[in-house]
């Protein structure tokens, strides 16, 4: 188990798989902490923003479209541009309210 070569002690090889062991999991929590607890986060705050909105809120897509939601449903929302025009987009494709 040790050897003893030009005055050199092996440690077990138990000792190995210990401290792999510990730097995956510490590794594992900074993944956890610093990539799916902020996105998760982020998750929660947009569908209550989504949830929120409603008929008359003035809203921007993700693409950049500002609009006047018309009307709104379980996954679409239909929007009055500048213009005239209307839209209908994913209501996960809206991004928030706009600040008047």
């Amino acid at each position: 188990m040790f050897s003893i070569l030009a005055g050199e002690v092996a440690e077990p090889a138990a000792s190995g798989w210990a401290t792999l062991l510990i730097y995956a999991v510490v590794i594992g929590g900074l993944f956890y902490f610093l990539m799916i607890r902020p996105q998760r986060t982020r998750m929660k705050r947009h569908q209550a923003l989504v949830e929120a909105l409603g008929v008359g809120d003035e809203i921007q897509t993700i693409g950049g479209i500002f609009g006047v939601i018309e009307s709104i449903d379980e996954a679409t929302a239909v929007i009055r541009v500048e213009g005239g025009g209307r839209l209908r987009v994913a209501k996960r494709a809206l991004a928030g309210k706009v600040s008047a």
